[in-house]
């Protein structure tokens, strides 16, 4: 008998005793290709001898300093890489512990920023519908999936939303995708105008959203169109790239490719691609400064923000990524699989959209091709396709509520940057099994 709480109580999980590259290995000896890194987290897959060597130097130099007293070499050295590579006047850096933890800690420094701005009002956030921010109460209560949150709705301030870019069921007959995306980005400037946007302090947003939707990317021009909107009326815009950012996506910033600098961002997963638990958000430096000048402290913190060893892992995996130049092989591999991907489903009756940046792929599946229609909600296709995949030794990342949290399916996509062409095949081929065992065992097909 465990003795663990599990995330699911009547489920027997395989236990993972090792890993080997792009791998897991389970206590039989199965071997799992890893086709989301967990949660899009383990860039740089299993054993690394370089983050290995990171983290044990580091334990064997000092384990922790509490932040309240120190700081550390490892702490400002990664702080000073992320400022050397992130866009804009991103140059401050908060250390957490994770994703939620990074968002929690954004939303409350937006709000103390417009306290020491003397702009008391400033206190409501919207978000999107369909987006997920994370799993501590603040960090939920801006989230728009509906079935995370229903338990704890009377626990939460309640956020604002509009509809997510999300072209693949919004996008009309005749409309261009710039069109749709500037018709999307100005429902924000309606909302503010529906709050008064005296009220507002920030807009959050993922650059391309993950687990909720199935990598789904802002279409080009709307996420400037966002900003311009945040500049005139005077809110920030808080960019949660926890998923799809550190590379994920090609860029170490997914925002990036979107040409624009939020005025907080937050990142996670991919930070330490799992070697430690941390998170971090960067601010501009007019954040900064106005906390800074003002009270002089921000009034937050965790006891394990900036841990050094955390901190030591996460510069390792930085540098390893631009030192082998897997950026680029992130851009050819995530090529490469969404081509396989495309010979392989993209005639498939029950996948209606491939989508995605990257080595952050989505596949939505649907009932038919033609109306979109999705599968039914009873199904339960999702859980169908990660059983069959784990027996057919492949970990992705399905999920069901796709549409409307309810509604629609989907399969995430994330394997590591270090997978090559044979992994793609393997990758796909195992794929294309459990998808076609999992619907033929739901009856979907006609």
């Amino acid at each position: 008998m465990s003795h663990v709480f599990h995330r699911h109580c009547h489920t027997t999980l395989p236990t993972a005793v090792g890993g080997e590259g792009p791998y897991l290995i389970d206590q039989n000896g199965k071997r799992y290709l890893d086709g989301s890194c967990g949660a899009a987290v383990t860039s740089l897959g299993y054993g690394h001898p370089r983050v290995v060597k990171a983290v044990q130097s580091q334990v064997q130099e000092m384990s922790f300093a509490h932040t309240g007293f120190f700081t550390s070499e490892p702490a400002e050295q990664l702080a000073a890489f992320l400022a050397s590579k992130a866009p804009g006047d991103l140059n401050k850096v908060y250390f957490t512990s994770g994703g939620s933890e990074s968002v929690e800690a954004a939303l409350k420094m937006a709000r103390q920023y417009f306290l020491e701005r003397g702009e008391s009002k400033r206190h409501l956030y919207i978000t999107r519908r369909q987006s997920y921010h994370g799993n501590t109460l603040g960090a939920l209560g801006i989230g728009g999936n509906q079935w995370r949150r229903e338990p704890f709705a009377s626990l939460m301030t309640e956020a604002h939303y509009i509809d997510p870019c999300y072209a693949y069921r919004g996008q009309q007959d005749g409309e261009t995708e710039f069109e749709y995306g500037q018709r999307m980005a100005n429902q924000l400037e309606a909302k503010l105008q529906e709050l008064g946007p005296e009220n507002v302090a920030a807009f959050v947003a993922e650059p391309v959203v993950g687990a909720t939707a199935g990598a789904v990317p802002a279409v080009p021009g709307y996420l400037k169109r966002i900003r311009e909107i945040c500049d005139q009326y005077g809110i920030l815009l808080i960019l949660d790239e926890v998923m799809c950012g550190m590379g994920r996506t090609g860029t170490l910033f997914a925002c990036e490719q979107d040409d624009v600098v939020p005025d907080l961002i937050t990142m996670a997963k991919g930070l330490g691609a799992g070697y430690q638990p941390i998170g971090a958000i960067m601010v501009q430096q007019k954040i900064f400064d106005t906390i800074s000048d003002g009270s002089g402290f921000f009034q937050h913190g965790h006891t394990y923000m900036g841990h050094p060893v955390a901190c030591a892992a996460a510069l390792a995996v930085q540098h390893t990524i631009q030192d082998d130049n897997l950026l680029q092989n992130v851009h050819q591999m995530g090529n490469t699989l969404r081509n396989s991907l495309q010979q392989t489903f993209g005639d498939h009756e029950n996948i209606g959209d491939i989508r995605g940046r990257g080595l952050f792929i989505g596949l939505e599946l649907v009932a038919d091709r033609e109306t979109k229609q999705p599968l039914p909600a009873e199904t339960a296709i999702h859980t169908m396709i990660k059983k069959e995949a784990m027996a057919n030794g492949l970990m992705c990342y399905p999920m069901s509520g796709t549409i409307n949290g309810r509604e629609g399916h989907h399969i995430l996509l994330a394997p590591p940057f270090i997978i090559n062409e044979h992994h793609v095949d393997e990758l796909v081929s195992k794929l294309k099994r459990s998808v076609d065992s999992a619907i033929s065992q739901v009856c979907c097909t006609a």
